[in-house]
């Protein structure tokens, strides 16, 4: 069973369809074909946040619904918690 959405290929993270725990390792589905993707929850992610499901540098764009929707202000790794601590919204930019 899947624990989060992925809404376009080539995002950088998807979105908790349920509460991730820290250390779990979970299983995401690309909305656009139904394929899969599985990653090891760094963090706790609350249900409705983001999970990172690729590696993005410091400074990087983080791409959702395939656009930008901000800047890390430091690096995210493939299964960090995505939120206000570590991503600037481009919203505000």
């Amino acid at each position: 069973m899947h624990k989060f959405l992925i809404h376009n290929r080539g995002d950088h993270v998807g979105v908790a369809t349920s509460a991730i725990e820290a250390g779990e390792t979970v299983v995401g589905v690309v909305m656009e074909d139904d394929s899969t993707v599985e990653v090891g929850a760094n963090a706790a992610v609350p249900l409705g946040h983001k999970i990172a499901i690729a590696d993005v540098p410091a400074a990087g764009t983080v791409i959702k619904y395939g656009i930008a929707i901000g800047k890390t202000d430091q690096g995210i790794a493939v299964g960090d918690y995505v939120h206000t601590h570590n991503l600037r919204s481009a919203r505000w930019a």
